[in-house]
C-alpha cells in the first residue's frame, strides 16, 4: 500500500482552519469600539477641492490626483514647510494635512483649523495672512472666507472678529434665557446654526431667543468637583434645561443684522414673534434683502418673507403655502448664479419634494423644474456654465441615493454609478463632483464624474472590511402595509452557519419615525454593527421601514398624523407576520428593541399587542407625547387641547397594565430629547399596575450612548435577549 506523506497529511488537515473566517468582537462592530475603525470601518481617502482642483489630503504631502501641475506651488506643500511657517509666527504645529482646506481657488492659501486657533497661511510665500484665537469657553464659529471676518458665541453672547482683529460684542446681556448666535427651535426645520453672513461677509444675520418664559426641566448634574477646594458642591446640582412640551408656552425668537464696519445691529421688524418659528434664512445675492419662511405654530401655513437688510423692515411677502395637516419647510431658498431674479424654492406640495424655480421680482413660480414619484434630497450647487442643478434624489430607486442635474428645461441626467448611496461634493464651478458612495456589494468607491460628459474616474475601491469575517446572509424584499396597498421595505438577516432545519429566536430592530430609515441600499443594505453581532449569536434580524418614515412621500409620511404609532404598529405586525410565515423562525421567541422613537414603539409594542412579543429592549423612549417638545410634537400630534383622544390613544402610561414579557427600559440620565421624565412615570405606572419591567440608566449620558459607553450599552442589550429570549 502506498503511504501518504506526512506533509501532504497535516496540509490536508490544515485547509480548512486555513480558509475558515474569523467571528467578530463587540468592539469590532460598535462605534466606540477598541478594534471598530480597524475592522468594520472602511478605507478612504481625504479629498477636497482647491478651486476646480481635486487633491488628495495626506499626512505630509498634498497633491492633485489628476497629477497635473497645477501650480508650482505644490511642491512646497508639505507639512514640514507649512509647520515651519506656523512655528515661524508662533502658531500650534499639526501631525497632518488630513483636514485642511483651500478656501481661495486662486491662490495657494491654506485654512488650519484646530478648534479654537484657526490659521491661513500663505504656503508658497510662507506668510500667515489670517489668524485668530477664541477664547477657551467659544463656539459655533463661522468663518467668511471672503471678509475672513470670524462670528462666534462665548457664554451666551454673540461676537464677530474682523480681519484686522478687531473683536466686536454684537450682544451682552446673553444668559441661559436668552441666547445669540445658535441654532433655535430646536434644530426643527432643518435649522442646524443660529449665524449666517451674506456673500462677501459684510453683514452677518444672527438668531436671537428667549427663553425665559419656557418650562425648565430639572436635569441633574452629579459630576463631582475635581478641585478639592469645592467641598460645598460635591451634592448633586440642578442643571435646568428650557423644554417647550407640547401644548405650553414657547420660546421667542428674533433674527438680528449686524454691520462690523459700523459695528450696528439691526433686529428685522417681524412683530411680535409669540408662536412663530422663523426658518430657512437666506440672502439675495447683493446682500440688501433677507429672505426667511415664517411658520405659524400649527404648522400648517408659511409665507416667505423679503426684509430689508438695511432697515429691518419688512418689505412684502412673496408668496404662502398651506397643508390641512402640517408644511415642514427645511430648505432655505438658493438664487440662480446665472440670473439674480430667478430662486430655487423646494416644496413637497404636489406630494413629493421638488425643485420649483420661482422670480424674486414677482413671487410668482416660473416653472416646477422637477417631478415624480421620488423625493430630491439635497441641491448640491451649479454648473453655471452649462445652467444645470446638481442635487440628488431617490429616483432612480426608492432606496437609493443618486447624484443628478437638471436643465432650465426640467431635463434630468443621472450622474454616476447608477447604484448604491452616493454622497458628492462639487469643485468651485460644478464641472465636476467627489463621488464617495457604497452599495450593498461595495464597502466604498470614490469617483471624479464631469457633471457635463458623465465619465468617471475612480480614485479608490475600498476593500469590504468584513472581507475575512463571517458575515451572514442578508436579504431585502417588500411587503404590504397595513393598508394593504403600501409597499414596505424589510431587511432580514439569517443567522451565521445558518441551518434552515432549526427554529430561531427573531428580534424585530425598529424606528419607525419621522426624518429616518433603517434600510437602503448602503453597504450590507444598511444593516448596523448590532444586528450583525445578533445574527452571529444565532437570531433572526428582522428591520421593516413603516409608514410614517422618510422618503417615500408626504402621504407615506402623512399617514400617522395626529396619532403617532397606532399605524405604525400595525404595519411592524404585518413585518410580525412576515416573520412568523417563515419556518426557521419561532413564534414563541420574537424579541423588539429600539432607541428614541424606536423605544417608543417598543414598549408600545409590548403593551399594546402583549401577546406578540416575550422580550424587548426599549431605549430612550417617548412615553407619552404630552411630555415631548413643541416643534416636532406639535407638527405630527397637534397640541393636547386639540387633540386629546390621539395623545390618550398614543400613551403608553394607560397600557403599562397589559405589560406580559420581560422589557428592559434603558435612558440616559441626562437626556434633553426625551427627558427622563418618560422613562419615570412608565415606571411609576407599572408599580401602580403591579407589572415589572427592569431599568438601566447611563448617568451623566444624554439621549445617546457613545464611546465606551455605547459599547456598554450594546453588551447590556445583548445579555437581556441572551438572558429571557434564547
Amino acid at each position: 500500500m502506498k503511504k501518504t506523506p506526512l506533509l501532504f497529511l497535516l496540509a490536508l488537515l490544515t485547509l480548512p482552519l486555513m480558509a475558515q473566517k474569523k467571528c467578530f468582537t463587540i468592539d469590532d462592530l460598535i462605534p466606540g469600539g477598541s478594534t471598530y475603525y480597524a475592522h468594520s470601518y472602511p478605507a478612504t481617502k481625504y479629498l477636497t477641492w482647491w478651486g476646480d482642483a481635486c487633491m488628495e489630503l495626506g499626512i505630509d504631502r498634498c497633491k492633485n490626483i489628476d497629477g497635473q501641475v497645477i501650480s508650482p506651488a505644490l511642491a512646497t506643500l508639505t507639512l514640514e514647510n507649512i509647520n515651519s511657517i506656523l512655528a515661524a509666527h508662533g502658531r500650534k504645529t499639526i501631525d497632518h494635512l488630513y483636514s485642511v482646506t483651500f478656501p481661495d481657488p486662486h491662490k495657494p492659501h491654506l485654512l488650519i483649523d484646530r478648534g479654537r486657533e484657526k490659521t491661513l497661511v500663505d504656503w508658497d510665500n510662507r506668510k500667515v495672512i489670517w489668524k485668530a484665537t477664541l477664547p477657551p469657553e467659544a463656539s459655533n464659529a463661522d468663518w467668511n472666507k471672503m471678509s475672513r471676518s470670524l462670528a462666534y458665541t462665548a457664554h451666551h453672547n454673540l461676537y464677530v472678529l474682523t480681519a484686522d482683529g478687531t473683536t466686536h460684542q454684537v450682544s451682552s446681556d446673553g444668559s441661559a434665557d436668552l441666547l445669540y448666535g445658535t441654532s433655535v427651535h430646536r434644530d426643527e426645520f432643518g435649522i442646524e446654526k443660529g449665524t449666517f453672513w451674506n456673500a462677501d461677509g459684510t453683514l452677518l444675520a444672527f438668531y436671537k431667543m428667549d427663553q425665559s418664559m419656557v418650562t425648565k426641566y430639572p436635569q441633574v448634574n452629579i459630576t463631582l468637583p475635581t478641585d478639592p477646594q469645592e467641598e460645598n458642591t460635591r451634592c448633586a446640582t440642578l442643571a435646568p434645561d428650557p423644554y417647550p412640551m407640547a401644548g405650553e408656552t414657547s420660546h421667542k425668537v428674533y433674527v438680528g443684522i449686524f454691520n462690523p464696519q459700523t459695528a450696528k445691529t439691526i433686529y428685522l421688524n417681524t412683530g411680535d414673534p409669540t408662536d412663530r418659528y422663523f426658518t430657512n434664512i437666506s440672502w439675495s445675492p447683493d446682500g440688501t434683502r433677507l429672505y426667511l419662511i415664517e411658520l405659524n405654530r400649527d404648522q400648517n401655513h408659511g409665507s416667505l418673507d423679503e426684509y430689508d437688510t438695511a432697515t429691518g423692515q419688512k418689505l412684502r411677502t412673496l408668496f404662502t403655502e398651506d397643508n390641512p395637516k402640517y408644511f415642514e419647510p427645511t430648505h432655505p431658498i438658493q438664487f440662480l448664479p446665472w440670473d439674480d431674479t430667478q430662486f430655487i424654492y423646494q416644496t413637497r406640495r404636489d406630494g413629493y419634494n421638488h425643485l420649483y424655480i420661482y422670480n424674486v421680482k414677482s413671487g410668482k413660480q416660473v416653472k416646477q423644474l422637477t417631478t415624480g414619484n421620488f423625493e430630491v434630497m439635497e441641491v448640491l450647487g451649479f454648473n453655471t456654465a452649462a445652467k444645470t442643478i446638481l442635487y440628488t434624489s431617490n429616483e432612480q430607486d426608492p432606496l437609493q441615493q443618486n447624484v443628478f442635474s437638471v436643465d432650465m428645461k426640467g431635463r434630468r441626467t443621472l450622474l454616476g454609478n447608477p447604484t448604491g448611496w452616493h454622497h458628492a461634493t462639487l469643485s468651485e464651478s460644478g464641472t465636476h463632483f467627489i463621488d464617495n458612495y457604497s452599495s450593498p456589494l461595495i464597502a466604498r468607491h470614490i469617483d471624479i464624474v464631469s457633471t457635463t460628459k458623465g465619465h468617471a474616474q475612480n480614485i479608490l475601491t475600498a476593500p469590504d472590511p468584513w472581507a475575512e469575517y463571517e458575515v451572514p446572509d442578508i436579504k431585502v424584499g417588500t411587503i404590504k402595509a397595513a393598508d394593504g396597498e403600501t409597499d414596505l421595505y424589510y431587511r432580514l438577516i439569517l443567522p451565521t452557519h445558518f441551518d434552515p432545519t432549526r427554529k430561531y429566536p427573531a428580534v424585530v430592530y425598529v424606528y419607525g419615525g419621522p426624518h429616518a430609515h433603517n434600510i437602503d441600499a448602503t453597504a450590507h443594505w444598511g444593516a448596523r454593527g448590532w444586528d450583525i453581532w445578533m445574527a452571529q449569536q444565532g437570531y433572526v434580524m428582522f428591520c421593516l421601514d413603516n409608514r410614517g418614515s422618510e422618503h417615500r412621500g408626504l402621504a407615506f409620511e402623512q399617514a400617522t398624523f395626529r396619532h403617532l404609532g397606532v399605524e405604525e404598529m400595525k404595519d411592524q405586525l404585518r413585518g410580525v407576520e412576515y416573520l412568523k410565515s417563515l419556518p426557521y423562525v419561532d413564534a414563541d421567541r420574537l424579541g423588539v428593541h429600539g432607541w428614541s422613537f424606536g423605544g417608543y414603539m417598543t414598549t408600545s409594542l409590548m403593551t399594546t399587542y402583549p401577546d406578540v412579543f416575550k422580550v424587548g429592549v426599549a431605549g430612550g423612549p417617548v412615553i407619552d407625547w404630552r411630555f415631548y417638545e413643541v416643534m416636532y410634537g406639535e407638527r405630527y400630534m397637534d397640541t393636547p387641547q386639540t387633540n386629546p383622544e390621539g395623545y390618550e390613544e398614543t400613551s403608553v402610561l394607560g397600557k403599562a397594565k397589559n405589560l406580559k414579557g420581560r422589557l428592559l427600559v434603558i435612558y440616559g440620565g441626562n437626556d434633553p430629547v426625551c427627558v427622563p421624565q418618560h422613562t419615570l412615570s412608565f415606571m411609576r405606572a407599572c408599580i401602580d399596575a403591579g407589572t415589572y419591567p427592569d431599568l438601566f440608566t447611563y448617568p451623566g449620558d444624554g439621549h445617546n450612548m457613545m464611546g465606551t459607553d455605547r459599547v456598554h450599552l450594546h453588551n447590556v442589550i445583548t445579555r437581556y435577549f441572551e438572558d429571557h429570549l434564547k
